[in-house]
């Protein structure tokens, strides 16, 4: 399916290709929904969470560089990006969590 995702700066091909797994198929799909939404639809579908990824979806979406995120910004964007994972993992349910250790699988891994 032809996109014009990667008309977008710092959108290459496999993350056009993620986004398009995810349902959003269009630029201005994807400049609609903003980035926190993408960003969750991505997860949903299977991307592992990745912080990286999250805030060059950011800067994507405003046109800028990917490495242009830092200081004040990009930790005001990492707290975003941890609340938005966490919705994404619900906690265990307590009896697993003690089985698991039970068996030896060690801590789990979020």
């Amino acid at each position: 399916m032809p996109s014009d995702l990667t008309t977008i700066r710092n959108i290459g091909p496999a993350t056009a290709e993620a986004l398009m797994k995810a349902g959003i198929t269009s630029a201005a799909e994807l400049h609609e929904l903003g980035a926190d939404a993408a960003y969750m639809r991505l997860m949903e579908t299977g991307t592992r969470p990745h912080f990286i990824g999250y805030y060059v979806l950011h800067m994507a979406l405003q046109g800028r560089p990917w490495n242009d995120c830092q200081g004040a910004e990009k930790a005001a964007l990492k707290a975003r990006f941890d609340r938005l994972k966490d919705r994404l993992s619900p906690a265990m349910d307590p009896q697993i969590e003690r089985i698991l250790d039970q068996i030896g699988t060690g801590p789990r891994q979020v």
